[in-house]
C-alpha cells in the first residue's frame, strides 16, 4: 500500500485530485457525479482516478452502476499514517 500511495500521488500526474478524492470519500460516502461536482472535476476524470484507485484497494464501491457510492478501504484505514506522510511531502 505504501508504494502505491506514493506512485499514484506523488509519482503520476493527477495525484493532487486523487487526493482530493480520497479526502472526500474520508468525509462521507459519494458517488462519482458528488465527488465530480464537489471537487469541480469533469466526470470523466472523477470515474478515471475512482478506478485507479480501486485498482490499488484504496476505495471499494457499493451499489447501483449510477448511483454507486464509493469507500474508502479497509486497507487503506489500515494505511491512513502513510497517506498523511505523502500528503506531507506533496
Amino acid at each position: 500500500m505504501e508504494k502505491a500511495l506514493w506512485y499514484l500521488l506523488v509519482g503520476t500526474r493527477g495525484g493532487e485530485n486523487r487526493a482530493r478524492i480520497i479526502a472526500a470519500i474520508d468525509e462521507q460516502p459519494r458517488n462519482a457525479n458528488q465527488l465530480a461536482e464537489q471537487l469541480e472535476v469533469d466526470y470523466n476524470t472523477v470515474r478515471h482516478h475512482l478506478d485507479m484507485l480501486q485498482e490499488h484497494d484504496i476505495v471499494e464501491s457499493s451499489g447501483d452502476a449510477y448511483g454507486q457510492l464509493y469507500f474508502l478501504t479497509d486497507r487503506f484505514e489500515s494505511h491512513r499514517e502513510e497517506f498523511e506522510r505523502v500528503l506531507e511531502a506533496m
